[in-house]
């Protein structure tokens, strides 16, 4: 009795054992508040215990039983015995070499799976590469209209700096204002390959509406329209990308949206410096116009793609459809058992976040519980800093910026291109230093680094001499970009994923977002 009693992983073992401060009106007001906080931690170590692993604790015939039931329920009588193995193994993940009731086969995936970890079935990289080509889609979506801007806006006669800011600016007003809150119902609706169909058919349609604007009114209207893709598709792919991946690999996945939206981006800036000098005889800025209808291409690969890749088995599960559920995970892992495995512990994770959303308020709970409120100031922060260190700005006016350092218009948009592809290539080495150096130290080390060489580029307009002048303002935005790279680009997407506790992420995560 006495060892159960600091046992942290018994759930009732401190609360039998306290007595509540309220039984008596003479206690001291510390005791009452000790008592609190010693209910509060048993509560939260149990409910740590759970969402870490929900068949933690159970024995072996309660975990069969379960599973029976489970199968029954659900239909899936005719898996029983792969949904058996794979609990087993769900349960203990670590200790599957002594379980008798795996044969050898089972037990070689398992160890392959571990060893070989980019040893995947085809459709986890079919899938991987429509998430990858849904991120291009977004950098493309972000850097087509930097070498675009002093054409249209040389043609449409705008010379009002706050028009000219509201029609570059106009996809990311209609994203924070719409956008990112259409995505909770389209994915509701039509499960993430819809959303994700929907938001690069927007953005498909509206490249060809910029193309072919004939006033800067019209071009605002189709830049406004490009903000609802923005939104729905960035917070639902990297989602999307999440659910269908195994845990062993699920991180460096989640970590190639910021890559990809990189080399989007570098694609922008290609797209640029190709069409700056093309003409036609009868089409007024024929080059600005092909510089917006490229970004069309991307998306409508995606399209295409989308729908022959599985739908998120969790989505499925979520809304009671586990035949598909099941059969979209076979897609997508090297066996049935794996699949039935990944089955089971989907069901059993979501069967626990829903006991603990049930009579709570998770907006509200987000700020008046300490741990939540943290994580959410936290992510909130490196959110709203990514997109305020001035990346944009760069990314948006490199090309203006270095025509006012001194730079001709073409090597303005060349070095801009540089821009781009230093962005990119930085990012790569992200994948590793992420988890090795830590998403902290990265923050901690590149934000001073970023303040001080967006300072240097400052200053460097100042310079009398042209030639320095120039070179200054280059070296300063290229090491900008990549400081920016590892740190501030990719970090913020990963932290706000792992911040919050489970069953608060879809809010938090919407709102960082």
């Amino acid at each position: 009795m006495d060892d159960k009693k600091g046992d942290p992983e018994n759930p009732t073992s401190t609360v039998h054992h306290l007595e509540s401060p309220t039984s008596n009106d003479k206690q001291d007001p510390e005791v009452a508040r000790d008592w609190t906080r010693d209910l509060t931690e048993s509560k939260n170590v149990t409910t740590s215990t759970r969402l870490k692993n929900p068949l933690s604790g159970l024995t072996r015939d309660e975990l069969f039983q379960d599973v029976e039931s489970f199968a029954r329920d659900k239909g899936l009588e005719h898996i029983m015995d792969e949904l058996k193995r794979g609990s087993l193994v769900a349960q203990d993940p670590k200790g599957f070499e002594s379980l008798d009731e795996l044969s050898e086969g089972d037990k070689e995936l398992l160890r392959r799976e571990k060893t070989h970890r980019w040893s995947q079935p085809f459709m986890m990289y079919f899938m991987t590469i429509l998430c990858a080509g849904s991120a291009i889609v977004q950098g493309m979506d972000q850097t087509a209209v930097n070498g675009a801007q002093e054409f249209y806006f040389a043609e449409f006669n705008l010379t009002n700096r706050w028009q000219q800011g509201l029609l570059n600016g106009a996809p990311y007003l209609c994203s924070a204002l719409i956008g990112c809150w259409t995505t909770a119902p389209l994915n509701r609706w039509f499960g993430r390959r819809g959303c994700i169909f929907i938001s690069c058919f927007i953005s498909f349609a509206s490249s060809f509406w910029m193309a072919a604007a004939h006033t800067w009114w019209n071009l605002l209207l189709a830049r406004f329209l490009l903000g609802f893709a923005v939104g729905a598709k960035s917070t639902t792919t990297p989602v999307y990308g999440a659910e269908c991946s195994p845990a062993i690999i699920r991180g460096a996945l989640v970590m190639m949206w910021q890559m990809w939206t990189a080399f989007g981006i570098m694609l922008g800036y290609i797209a640029s410096v190709a069409f700056m000098d093309v003409t036609h005889p009868t089409i007024p800025g024929f080059n600005w116009r092909l510089m917006l209808g490229s970004t069309a291409i991307p998306p409508f690969f995606v399209c295409m793609q989308v729908y022959f890749c599985p739908e998120s088995p969790r989505w499925y599960m979520m809304r009671n459809r586990y035949q598909d559920a099941y059969k979209a995970l076979c897609k997508l892992r090297p066996s049935s058992f794996q699949a039935a495995r990944d089955l089971y512990y989907i069901h059993t994770a979501l069967q626990v976040e829903e006991q603990l959303r049930e009579g709570k308020q998770l907006w509200r709970e987000m700020f008046t519980i300490p741990r939540n409120r943290r994580a959410a100031q936290s992510s909130f922060f490196v959110m709203f800093m990514q997109q305020f260190c001035g990346v944009n700005a760069i990314m948006y006016y490199s090309s203006s910026m270095f025509a006012d350092a001194g730079f001709d218009r073409r090597m303005a948009l060349v070095t801009s291109l540089g821009c781009g592809i230093t962005n990119w290539i930085f990012a790569l080495p992200a994948v590793y230093t992420i988890d090795t150096f830590g998403r902290r130290n990265l923050l901690l080390t590149t934000f001073p680094l970023m303040s001080l060489f967006l300072l240097f580029t400052g200053f460097s307009f100042y310079i009398p001499d042209q030639t320095s002048r120039t070179a200054c303002v280059a070296t300063g935005i290229y090491l900008f970009m990549i400081v920016y790279s590892p740190g501030e680009g990719p970090v913020p997407f990963t932290y706000s994923a792992e911040a919050f506790v489970s069953q608060c992420v879809s809010n938090c995560e919407k709102g960082s977002y």
